[in-house]
């Protein structure tokens, strides 16, 4: 049975490591570790939880669009477990939009992002998948990607102007959509 897991918060020196790619999609800890963020996403009202967010450095995260309070507006979609994922290409128009994450409560930041992507990732089953992702999804998958890396939405936010809190983000942006 799956298990809600803790999640790092911005200072935990996990948050900033490079993640290693994963050999071996049917590996037993991997598989277990996909169950875990699906549960764990869920629970704490994400979009989308990578593996690093939980201590795990392995390159491996979860896209799980749909409507809840953080998001309410985010179209529905199926827990994706994308593994050692890539981006192919992407588009030129660059859109800024509000962010929020995890493992930095309580803040929202305005942060740029492409448009459109087109990706490459493999399932938990092995199958390899290239698609085109746009607008919410593919901001998502930047968001995620990025935390394989080490990086966090405020690395690309272009100025403190562009952050406020969970609350004004409710009050303000939420009720004006």
């Amino acid at each position: 049975m799956a298990e809600i897991l803790q999640v790092s918060q911005l200072g935990n020196p996990v948050i900033r490591q490079q993640s290693q790619p994963i050999a071996d999609v049917r590996d037993r800890r991997i598989q277990e570790l996909i169950d875990n963020l699906v549960e764990t996403v869920i629970k704490e009202n994400g979009v989308g939880i990578a593996a690093p967010q939980v201590g795990e450095l392995d390159r491996l995260f979860i896209v799980a669009s749909r409507p809840n309070l953080r998001y309410p507006n985010a179209p529905k979609m199926e827990p994706t477990a994308m593994i050692n994922p890539h981006i192919i290409a992407h588009s030129s128009e660059v859109v800024k939009d509000w962010e929020g994450c995890l493992c930095i409560p309580g803040i929202r930041g305005l942060v740029p992002r492409y448009q459109a992507i087109e990706i490459e990732y493999t399932d938990r089953d092995g199958k390899l998948h290239r698609q085109e992702l746009t607008d919410f999804v593919a901001r998502i998958f930047q968001h995620e990607y990025d935390h394989l890396d080490g990086i966090v939405f405020l690395d690309r936010v272009e100025s403190t102007l562009d952050l406020m809190t969970e609350q004004e983000y409710q009050q303000r942006i939420v009720i004006n959509k």
